[in-house]
């Protein structure tokens, strides 16, 4: 019954919300389009529920250099990774099924799909726009920036640290905690906009 609500919320709440902002992420691809010099949209396979892959959408955030393999955050880039506004194509993975407004954040192969034991349980939930890990480390691009080694700490602190927190959520998950989630992600959202 509680996978149905969610499922039925999890509709509800992106219709509604891109039935309202859709223009805001019409006019975003426009500028990336322009800026990135690309078509403005980042497609890339992510584990899904069950270790399902699926195709993650986002619009597209790098410039890409005068050699193809140079790669770097444009300025508009940075401001809608600021504001999460690049995610806001994952509306339409939520809508087909393949994502919840509220989960683990989805990663690359190499990650979740690698779980063992009781970690495993993770994998049965559907990956999120949101969760307590990305909230926590709603700044991770920067504080990995300034890290030594960015790789090792991810797979050293970072992801053992959002095992850890998404395997409370799978254990306390409700209505109202998911309803909590969104709240305090908008609210950072907002307040960073007023800054």
């Amino acid at each position: 019954m509680q996978s149905i609500i969610k499922r039925l919320f999890d509709i509800l709440f992106s219709s509604i919300f891109l039935l309202f902002f859709f223009w805001v992420i019409i006019i975003a691809w426009f500028v990336a389009v322009i800026d990135t010099r690309t078509n403005g949209v980042f497609i890339q396979e992510r584990i899904g529920q069950y270790g399902k892959r699926f195709k993650i959408y986002k619009l597209r955030t790098f410039q890409v250099g005068r050699k193809f393999d140079e790669l770097q955050i444009s300025k508009f880039g940075q401001l809608l990774r600021n504001y999460k506004l690049d995610e806001l194509p994952q509306l339409f993975n939520v809508m087909k099924g393949e994502m919840s407004i509220v989960g683990p954040r989805p990663d690359i192969a190499g990650y979740y799909d690698l779980l063992e034991g009781e970690n495993r349980k993770i994998l049965e939930l559907k990956p999120g726009l949101t969760s307590l890990a990305s909230l926590k480390y709603y700044s991770e691009d920067k504080l990995l920036d300034n890290q030594v080694n960015p790789l090792g700490y991810n797979d050293n602190v970072l992801f053992p640290d959002k095992i850890k927190m998404n395997l409370e959520y799978y254990y306390h998950k409700t209505f109202f905690i998911d309803l909590e989630i969104i709240v305090n992600t908008l609210k950072i959202i907002f307040k960073r906009s007023k800054s």
